[in-house]
């Protein structure tokens, strides 16, 4: 059995001085969130994709290496993520890299293997596989 999420997206005007609206209607995290073509390529306030984008992946991998790590009798103190997702503008927009750095608190690890569970939690959340077609780092340490 699958589970299936979704969101909403509004859009009014064109590109450059639209503006637009996203929701999560099932959660309700997101309510008519701005986002815009100024919040994207500037500094306005709001949401764009990309950051979207680097939550989600975020988000997934953590859960994915906590499941791994207690998978192998190793459960994490504290995992702390940071997902950043470049936008390239040469040759039109695309996602061109997406770095995950990961600080984690296992007890009773060697780097070794932490970095061997990490590497695996990076291949295979969700997230990873819906976005292998943008190179993927990781940086993981171990803190503590």
């Amino acid at each position: 059995m699958g589970i299936s999420r979704h969101a909403t997206a509004h859009w009014e005007g064109d590109l450059k001085t639209g503006k637009g609206q996203l929701s999560t209607p099932q959660s309700g995290l997101m309510d008519k969130t701005r986002y815009a073509f100024s919040s994207r390529f500037g500094d306005e306030k709001g949401t764009n994709p990309e950051e979207l984008i680097a939550a989600a992946h975020a988000g997934c991998f953590t859960m994915a290496l906590s499941a791994k790590l207690t998978e192998a009798g190793f459960v994490p103190t504290s995992l702390d993520t940071e997902a950043k997702v470049d936008l390239s503008m040469e040759g039109g927009p695309q996602l061109s890299q997406i770095t995950l750095k990961v600080k984690a608190v296992v007890p009773n690890i060697e780097a070794t293997q932490f970095r061997a569970i990490a590497d695996d939690a990076k291949q295979n959340c969700p997230v990873s596989k819906a976005l292998s077609a943008v190179p993927i780092s990781l940086e993981a340490e171990l803190a503590g």
